[in-house]
């Protein structure tokens, strides 16, 4: 008899490579000479947030872009920042926070599910609590499943994983 075979999509990041892409970060801002002492800090706030702080949006932008550069050389998608909008700090200083999107959403689980069924191949995907655990009996049916969900990474707006591949 065929063992059913399995897997789970997620949506996490590696926190230790965000600390060192942040630090990273705190670094170029205290040398890059249009950086260096323009009173501009990151922070990273647990696993919610990272903050930018600086005088002016340029900065911000400029900062911006090496954060993402920085993530993507630790192997970390872009897509797990969630930016606010930017708001006034003191002393006349601009801030955004982003929030990091870790987890699967409900909706977005919802809608993982439906466009797993859509495809009609044989597996069953099932939501467990942040994850969705997709099973079937043939690995070609999931290695499918997994190509689907990666042509469509750019329709759900989120960092998706695929662990436990059994």
């Amino acid at each position: 008899m065929a063992k059913d075979s399995s897997f789970d999509i997620v949506s996490e990041f590696d926190r230790q490579e965000l600390v060192n892409a942040v630090d990273q970060v705190k670094r170029d801002i205290s040398t890059r000479f249009d950086l260096k002492n323009s009173n501009s800090e990151i922070e990273l706030e647990g696993d919610k947030t990272i903050t930018i702080t600086t005088s002016d949006d340029m900065k911000l932008r400029n900062i911006f872009d090496i954060l993402q550069s920085k993530l993507v050389k630790r192997g970390l998608s872009i897509k797990l920042l969630d930016p606010q909008p930017m708001e006034n700090a003191l002393g006349g200083n601009v801030r955004q926070v982003f929030n990091l999107k870790k987890g699967l959403t409900q909706e977005l689980a919802k809608k993982i599910v439906s466009d797993i069924k859509d495809t009609k191949l044989k597996v069953q995907a099932s939501i467990q609590g942040e994850q969705v655990r997709v099973t079937g009996k043939s690995k070609d049916d999931l290695q499918e499943v997994i190509k689907l969900l990666r042509s469509n990474e750019d329709k759900y707006n989120y960092p998706l994983q695929f662990t436990n591949y059994r």
